[in-house]
This record gives structure tokens, sequence and C-alpha cells, in this order.
């Protein structure tokens, strides 16, 4: 997993309250058993037509916003479902960061154990950024994760907070698999010292 640390980006704004992860990928693209292949689905609905043409009008299509690495959007983002497609899709469309009032619990998971970072600031901040997104053309967010800040180009710096264990893991770029690595010699240890006839799992 890529460690987060800072990240500067433009700002795309997403102004709706309870985005659910059917929303931001579709049940129907489901259906591959890798992890990647994802980001081209990501909020199908909103970039395209049924019929899979571009859809002129969709903020995805404005030109301010491509490229945009930081996705604000309205409380209760990636409510819904359980599924981690959510998270993959978004990372691999290019989100590195999502600013909203509140997320799901269930997302917010999903999205640190892929090293996106979710940050939670007050509902009032989050419209304002919302609306200067909207108005002003290449407006960039700097989330610094050390430091647990938000700062924008007119020096408005914003604290958020987040479990230490969760800025532990994206720091260093640790998911669960990760975490279970760095105990490898112990967990090796432990195997060699199990008498003979306990059952052993071997590769």
């Amino acid at each position: 997993m890529e460690p987060f640390t800072e990240h500067t980006g433009v700002v795309l704004p997403l102004d709706r309250a309870d985005v659910d992860t059917d929303l931001i990928i579709p049940a129907r693209f489901l259906k591959r058993i890798e992890r990647t292949g994802y980001g081209d689905m990501v909020f199908y609905t909103l970039r395209f037509d049924a019929g899979g043409t571009p859809l002129a009008d969709s903020i995805f299509a404005k030109p301010q916003y491509r490229g945009a690495t930081v996705l604000v959007a309205g409380p209760n983002f990636g409510c819904g479902s359980s599924r981690e497609h959510a998270a993959w899709a978004l990372r691999e469309y290019g989100f590195r960061a999502i600013i909203a009032p509140s997320f799901a619990n269930i997302f917010a998971a999903n999205a640190a154990q892929n090293g996106l970072l979710t940050v939670v600031l007050p509902e009032e901040r989050v419209r304002q950024m919302l609306e200067t997104a909207a108005t002003r053309e290449g407006y960039q967010l700097t989330v610094n994760l050390e430091q647990q800040t938000v700062t924008d180009g007119f020096g408005r710096r914003d604290r958020f907070e987040i479990d230490p264990f969760t800025k532990h893991c994206l720091l260093h770029g640790l998911d669960a698999i990760g975490l279970t690595l760095r105990a490898s010699d112990d967990i090796a240890r432990f195997e060699a010292s199990r008498p003979g006839w306990m059952p052993r799992v071997t590769a």
C-alpha cells in the first residue's frame, strides 16, 4: 500500500449527501476477481448515459476538475453496502483523500486499508470548500496526515482528528497483510515451538 504523508491536489466538489457505494461503483461491474480495473467505472451513472456515452454536463467532464485527486462531498459518504470495491475504484481513479462531514464506518475502514485518507471536517467548513471549488478554477487543498491538517491557498488551515492506529498504518503504507508480515519472525518462532503432534498449515 502506498504510504500517505502529505498530498496536494485539485478538488472535485461532489455536492451530495448519502453517496452510497452503489453510486461509487455500480453492482453490475462487480464481476472481476482482481482488485484492479474499477477506476474507469467509478461514479459511472454520473459520468455516462445508459448507452455508455460520456455526459457533457457531468462534473467529471468539466476541464477544471480533470486530474482532481481530492474529493469533497456531503455527509454520510460511502453508505450502503460494505463492498471494498468502492475504495478500490476511487483509489484507482486517482483520489488520494476524501473530505466530508461524516463517513460510513465500513467505507472509512476499507479506504484506510487501501491508502485512501478520509478526513472529517465540520459541515459548515465542507460547505465552504464545495462552494469555493465550484466557483474557483484550480482550487487545491493540501492534506498533511502527520500534522492532521488541511490547508487551502488562502492560508486557511483546518485540523482533523484520526485514530492513532489508522494514522500509523497510512503513514507507513500498512494494510492488514503488511501488519501481519511485520511479525513474520515472531510467527515463525511460535510455529517452531509448537509440539509436533499439533496440526500445521503448510504451503
